[in-house]
């Protein structure tokens, strides 16, 4: 495979995770949106709510297996235009019946489609023999920015949810399809449709990607508390007026995609496990110092360092899953624990919104601020799996064995 093919692969998947970015952001941001179009109760909302990243799940869970036939460019190509056109939907049905069933679309192709983008980012940085993968959830990121800013564009002018999405659908499609005539399936070459080996993943015991699925679970609860709770703990707990309640989350988006920007150069000189465990010890200090704010000012801090704490380990556990499968059953191997480990993502969505409001109901939400503290400080004991996978990309030894990696990502 060519230097240039590579390079179209890799520009072609980050604008991939940035367009997935803009659709996600325009959906969550517009629930409210959504709940008065259509009359959606307070009581029924958490189950149009959980339904999406359940239904994610599944969508995960059955990329896993479709991929042991064709490849995962393949599943991307046609989830990513499907998302997009659910999303659509949710903005102009007419009924109940049919935003449900435009939102069970909707997170049936995100499970699909982030499993088979995390898949390609994996299989490229192996090819490349150095850390990328936190440039794309970096594309990902500015995608939220970009997504978050037009929804609030169309809240603040009063917009229909259909004149709202409907240009960012009729722009983001047509690119989206164009860019996946350049994916790359590093491990196969160009795009191939043809049967990867049915069955060959399956030796990627569960034990075996235990702590990396429980660091996914652990960063996506910190990450679902900051998104769902940090308005109102600013507003509530630390009395700031209703304008400056909104700043940490954005705040908190800019770090992340500053952190994600810089990551990879991180991951190159220090290593994986260094990364790791220098981002739990960041995301448990934020969570530490918004729990024990004397102020507004205190909090926003907190929430600053948790946006560059957590936005590392997502990628790198995806990256260092990537590779254990790799190691136990090839290509075929590491696409199937991505799958798998992509579920987690949705777990910890699932269990961190509910769990923060719980503790705080029952004892106080500055108490409730402990458990996702205490949660990523554990991610800080599993850091050495990452090094054990061969995360570390920047020293010598790494970089002889990256070249022992040919450019179709099978060893020589």
């Amino acid at each position: 495979m060519t230097d240039t093919r590579m390079r179209q692969g890799r520009a072609a998947l980050a604008f991939s995770f940035l367009v997935q970015g803009v659709a996600f952001a325009l959906l969550v941001t517009r629930i409210p949106a959504i709940q008065d179009r259509y009359g959606i109760s307070d009581a029924l909302l958490p189950a149009f709510l959980a339904a999406v990243p359940v239904l994610a799940g599944v969508g995960s869970v059955v990329t896993e297996r479709v991929v042991r036939r064709v490849a995962p460019s393949l599943v991307l190509r046609w989830a990513q235009p499907v998302v997009l056109l659910a999303l659509l939907a949710v903005g102009v049905g007419q009924g109940m019946i049919q935003v449900a069933l435009a939102l069970a679309v909707f997170g049936l192709a995100v499970g699909a489609l982030d499993a088979s983008m995390n898949m390609l980012g994996v299989s490229l940085q192996r090819a490349y023999g150095r850390s990328i993968m936190l440039g794309f959830h970096a594309a990902y990121s500015l995608g939220g920015i970009a997504g978050a800013s037009l929804a609030w564009l169309g809240a603040h002018g009063g917009w229909a949810l259909g004149v709202s999405y409907a240009p960012v659908v009729g722009v983001l499609l047509p690119l989206a399809l164009v860019g996946s005539r350049w994916y790359v399936d590093a491990a196969a070459g160009p795009v191939s449709e043809g049967p990867r080996g049915a069955g060959s993943g399956r030796g990627v015991a569960f034990a075996v990607l235990l702590p990396f699925c429980l660091v996914m679970s652990f960063a996506y609860i910190g990450d679902s508390t900051v998104s769902n709770w940090s308005a109102k703990y600013l507003q509530d707990v630390l009395g700031s007026s209703e304008q400056t309640a909104t700043v940490p989350y954005n705040v908190y988006m800019v770090m992340t995609l500053l952190g994600r920007t810089l990551g990879d150069l991180g991951v190159r000189r220090f290593g994986a496990a260094a990364v790791v465990r220098a981002g739990a010890v960041l995301a448990a200090a934020g969570f530490a110092l918004v729990a024990g704010a004397p102020g507004v000012a205190a909090g926003m801090a907190g929430f600053t360092l948790l946006g560059l704490g957590l936005c590392v380990l997502v990628p790198q556990t995806f990256a260092a899953a990537g590779r254990i499968g790799f190691e136990k059953g090839g290509p075929a191997g590491s696409d199937a624990a991505v799958a798998r480990l992509n579920v987690f993502n949705y777990v910890g969505f699932l269990v961190g919104s509910p769990l923060v409001g719980v503790i705080g109901d029952a004892w106080s939400y500055r108490g409730a601020m402990l458990v996702p503290m205490v949660l990523v400080l554990v991610t800080v004991g599993y850091a050495r799996s990452f090094e054990g996978t061969g995360g570390r990309y920047g020293d010598g030894h790494e970089r002889a064995r990256a070249a022992d990696v040919g450019r179709d990502g099978h060893r020589l």
